[in-house]
């Protein structure tokens, strides 16, 4: 049954409009899972501007991401480099002062060829990186194995314990 939406039939039954893919793969991947709210905010955010032939060209400025409600700087740093660290974004040009902003990629889409990019990005980046060895933040300590020699007697020492058995 198709659904109008104003006044426009639409046979999918979604809202109209561009939407974001986001595959399962990606969401269910060990580095997504320990991503912080702040870094899988900001990569929605980032895949928001993915138009099938830009992947490559992402921006990830205060500017562009204050309009989508990132105030602080440091936190858009932070999540930033927290996307790059466990490869769900890759860099493709590097921006420097005044005006020239750094490029990005998202990494479960194929990048696409743009003029501009830094020499080498074509050939470092690799699609699906999000699925190789992730930088988890909190990951889980190993116990050490403590001191060759254990030394656990009772407060007066083990010398103690043995001088009324002799």
């Amino acid at each position: 049954m198709s659904r109008k939406i104003n006044g426009k039939s639409n046979p999918s039954g979604r809202d109209l409009g561009r939407f974001i893919a986001l595959p399962h793969s990606v969401i269910n991947s060990v580095a997504y899972l320990n991503l912080s709210m702040h870094a899988r905010a900001l990569l929605i955010e980032i895949a928001k501007q993915f138009n099938s032939h830009n992947n490559g060209k992402l921006l990830v400025t205060k500017a562009v991401m204050k309009k989508r409600g990132w105030n602080s700087s440091s936190m858009l740093a932070k999540a930033k480099k927290e996307l790059i660290d466990n490869n769900f974004i890759f860099e493709t040009f590097k921006g420097h002062r005044p005006n020239k902003a750094s490029w990005y990629a998202i990494t479960w889409q194929r990048l696409d060829l743009i003029k501009g990019f830094d020499e080498g990005a074509t050939l470092l980046f690799k699609q699906g990186a999000y699925n190789t060895e992730p930088l988890i933040k909190n990951k889980m300590l190993s116990p050490s194995k403590g001191p060759k020699d254990a030394l656990i007697g009772p407060p007066q020492g083990h010398q103690a314990d043995y001088a009324g058995l002799h």
